[in-house]
């Protein structure tokens, strides 16, 4: 094997390797003896295949698999050899024809230099759930299953209110013709301020012309920016209506027996599942912004952050086509302004390896099946979903890196400069 490195870049170098054609076929014929001995090919006894016919079939493959191990080796022996600590995964183009050889790019993790967590002081937050928070969720639960019983009242906050509007903007009206209809939950946020505000009071057949000024980044263009008469007509109102908390009510969330004791024990664990996981995300923000503000000026990997990058515009387009919005054309420049946060991100996940390395910090088995099964409680059958990650291993390295990054989290608040500060349930799960 042959093997040159360049430096292209103060966290960049460029490894060029070459092999010769017969290395490559040694592979090939191995393996493809391999496969004659065992193959079971129509009109052949096993064994007894030609080799030209098991190269016919099985050639392509084979040769493409040599490829790939042979390329693995030679790049993990060079990193090796010359004790390479690669960010991120190597950029690799093919070489000559005529020979195994190829050019992988590849990025440095950064000299951090002397890295002393005690240096760092870190908030960490705590949180206890009370029988007040366990009575909210109960009362969350009834309002999701709440019905709407009419009135003749006028409308008042927590109201549905069916309507019409129209509205008038200097000569243009909308809808040019008739009115739009709607309906409306009073304090819930789902119209303008203004307008909601001024439903409360009227009542069913009631009409009333508003003067509405709407901000000038409003979504209609037509009134973004103007003083706007908004006439609105109330054609129903209905006043919630909660359930009991009895046995049917209890049963529907999966209670069997409908008892109210198990009920509010379940909620309990619910809110401590969920609290646990705001808790740590509270943690991992803190520790991640005293890591920047204490390694802000080293130099990150420049394509490793791009990439970062490209991958948080992407989840954000998503987010908005999820949510039934329209992202339209994104530019092809459109990653640049995520390079600052993504520059971050990049920062604090080098760092907590670099922990991870010089403390020798190991996976913790245990901790790794407690998430796995905190995560599949949340599902009506935890034990597929259990099966479901130990069979997809992609499934499992993404909650490895996850419970990992944890641990060093963890490890770091330990040892930091540390105070405590009480919050509330409702105050902890506010992110």
């Amino acid at each position: 094997m042959q093997a040159s490195i360049e430096s292209t870049g103060n966290l960049e170098r460029r490894l060029t390797f070459s092999l010769p054609e017969d290395r490559l076929q040694t592979h090939i014929s191995g393996r493809l003896g391999e496969i004659a001995r065992t193959a079971r090919i129509k009109g052949f006894r096993p064994g007894k295949v030609p080799a030209k016919v098991i190269e016919q079939r099985f050639g392509a493959q084979v040769r493409n698999e040599a490829l790939d191990g042979l390329l693995r080796e030679t790049f993990d022996a060079v990193v090796r050899e010359h004790e390479l600590r690669i960010a991120g995964a190597p950029r690799i183009d093919k070489g000559d024809e005529g020979e195994f050889s190829f050019v992988a790019t590849v990025e440095l993790i950064p000299d951090f230099g002397d890295v002393d967590v005690s240096k760092l002081t870190v908030v960490r937050h705590t949180a206890e759930i009370s029988d007040a928070d366990i009575d909210q969720m109960i009362t969350n639960l009834r309002e999701q299953r709440r019905s709407w019983s009419p009135v003749t009242r006028g409308a008042q906050e927590g109201d549905l209110v069916a309507l019409e509007t129209f509205s008038q903007a200097g000569d243009e009206r909308l809808p040019a013709e008739g009115t739009e209809k709607g309906s409306v939950v009073i304090g819930q946020g789902m119209m303008f301020d203004q307008i909601e505000k001024g439903l409360v009071g009227l009542a069913k057949g009631e009409e009333k012309t508003l003067d509405v000024e709407f901000p000038a980044d409003w979504r209609v263009p037509a009134l973004a920016g103007k003083q706007v008469k908004v006439t609105v007509k109330v054609v129903d109102v209905s006043e919630p209506v909660l359930p009991e908390v009895d046995t049917d009510f209890i049963k529907s969330f999966g209670v069997k027996g409908g008892d109210l004791e198990q009920f509010r024990k379940d909620i309990r664990a619910n809110l401590e599942r969920e609290l646990k996981g705001a808790l740590m995300n509270r943690l991992r923000r803190e520790v991640g912004e005293q890591l920047i503000a204490a390694y802000a000026s080293v130099e990150m990997p420049p394509r490793l952050v791009e990439n970062e990058a490209r991958a948080m515009l992407a989840q954000q387009v998503e987010q908005i086509r999820r949510s039934g919005r329209n992202p339209g054309d994104v530019p092809a420049d459109a990653h640049e302004g995520f390079k600052d946060a993504a520059a971050k991100r990049v920062l604090v996940g080098l760092l907590v390896g670099e922990v991870a390395r010089r403390n020798d910090l190991r996976l913790d088995p245990k901790r790794l099946n407690e998430t796995m099964r905190l995560i599949a409680s949340t599902y009506e059958e935890p034990e597929q979903v259990i099966e479901m990650y130990r069979n997809d291993p992609q499934l499992m390295s993404g909650l490895q890196n996850r419970v990992m990054e944890e641990q060093v989290i963890d490890w770091i608040a330990e040892r930091a400069q540390h105070t405590e500060q009480a919050l509330s349930f409702q105050d902890a799960i506010r992110q």
